[in-house]
């Protein structure tokens, strides 16, 4: 019962699959891909389309309401979600430098707290419930902050991986590559293991006792939401100062 509630095609999913599954099973057919003819797009990609239009639909709409004089609710939230990842990122990654860094960093969280939070709608499934999408999230970190050590140190960022003893580089070279690309899967598992969980606790009580106890779930679920979100970007923001980080 449970597992065919998952794979159930969703409503907006079908509603892409009818507007562009046609285009899509071409490209896929270029790439030597094999997708299902009659849904190729799945839920999981479905949601994250969902989620990048509602935030784009969300910041255009503050956007074009901005006012100092008068700012509004939205905007005061907004406000508060860039001062709340500046302030985190001027003291892990320093008061010099970590303007950059902000922008990718909002947008993560973002991202990743209303995919999680979409799962609390009827009709909508988190995306972040499925493994894929934690994946994706944990490798842009990953190349992101490799990304921006090399560009800020160059070559002089693999003395992160060596250790400041010569004669243990080599061996502190493995050691150091294996603990970055276990962060991939530690940022995977972390946010994909919540998320899925919470919906299929949610969803268990649903179908056990509809009325009254969900309610509990469904907070918890919220609370987990943000947490797992709150976690990946500050986990995130942690790699990117030690990346990023003069030697002195």
């Amino acid at each position: 019962m449970l597992i065919a509630l998952i794979v159930e095609q969703l409503p907006f999913t079908a509603l892409l699959n009818r507007l562009f599954g046609g285009p899509v099973s071409l490209l896929a057919d270029r790439f030597g891909l094999h997708l299902d003819r009659h849904a190729p797009i799945p839920n999981f990609v479905a949601m994250q389309v969902l989620v990048v239009l509602l935030l784009v639909a969300f910041f255009v709409w503050v956007r074009s309401r901005l006012s100092v004089e008068n700012p509004g609710g939205a905007q005061h939230f907004a406000e508060m979600l860039h001062e709340f990842i500046s302030n985190q990122s001027k003291e892990l990654i320093g008061h010099h430098g970590y303007e950059p860094y902000t922008p990718i960093l909002l947008s993560m969280l973002c991202f990743i707290l209303l995919s999680n939070l979409l799962g609390l709608v009827p009709g909508f499934e988190s995306p972040t419930a499925d493994p894929k999408v934690p994946l994706g999230c944990a490798i842009t970190a990953f190349i992101y902050y490799n990304f921006h050590g090399f560009r800020h140190a160059g070559i002089g960022y693999l003395k992160h991986f060596i250790g400041p003893v010569v004669a243990l580089a080599p061996l502190m070279f493995v050691i150091e590559v294996v603990s970055h690309l276990a962060r991939v899967l530690s940022l995977t598992v972390r946010l994909f293991a919540n998320i899925f969980a919470g919906d299929m606790l949610t969803l268990a009580f649903f179908s056990l006792v509809p009325i009254g106890v969900p309610v509990v779930f469904l907070f918890l679920h919220l609370g987990v939401s943000v947490i797992q979100a709150y976690i990946f970007v500050l986990l995130m923001t942690v790699y990117l100062g030690g990346a990023v980080a003069e030697e002195h």
